[in-house]
């Protein structure tokens, strides 16, 4: 999907389904944003605990009618916000519940997720190192899905 110049949009832990062999697949394409979609409902985030800090500002610095271009670097976000979530049982970023949709975008914005070693259950350093890599706020530096399925 990503090698073709599209993205999920909205990886996060209830689109995501464990089959018996232990794979991970992951469902529900309705917010999908590929190349040359004309015509589509304008693309504004998904799950907001899940949201790519470049996605979280484009939402922020935009109209509500701006179509936003999720890329495959904002899905990894996504797979290691929902791995952070899961693990911890905290969202990579801290807010509070009652706390405004756009003053947590705000937040996520900023691109600073919860310090994954002060949330953790246990240390385990291999799976603290994708995870961290994943939510790093440059998505230039994040590694591409394909290097998280090696790592």
């Amino acid at each position: 999907m990503h090698a073709a110049g599209w993205a999920h949009a909205d990886v996060q832990p209830t689109n995501t389904l464990v089959i018996d062999d232990g794979a991970a697949k992951v469902i529900d394409y309705a917010l999908a944003c590929g190349p040359g979609t004309p015509g589509r409902l304008p693309y504004r985030g998904a799950l907001t605990h899940t949201t790519a800090p470049e996605i979280a500002d484009a939402i922020l610095t935009t109209s509500p009618d701006t179509h936003i271009q999720a890329r495959p670097e904002a899905d990894v976000w996504g797979l290691g916000a929902s791995l952070f979530w899961c693990w911890t049982g905290q969202r990579p970023v801290a807010y509070e519940d009652r706390t405004d949709r756009m003053d947590k975008l705000r937040a996520i914005a900023k691109g600073h997720p919860v310090r994954l070693e002060q949330a953790r259950p246990w240390a385990f350093p291999e799976f603290e190192d994708v995870v961290t890599a994943c939510l790093n706020p440059d998505p230039a530096e994040r590694p591409t899905a394909a290097e998280v399925a090696a790592w």
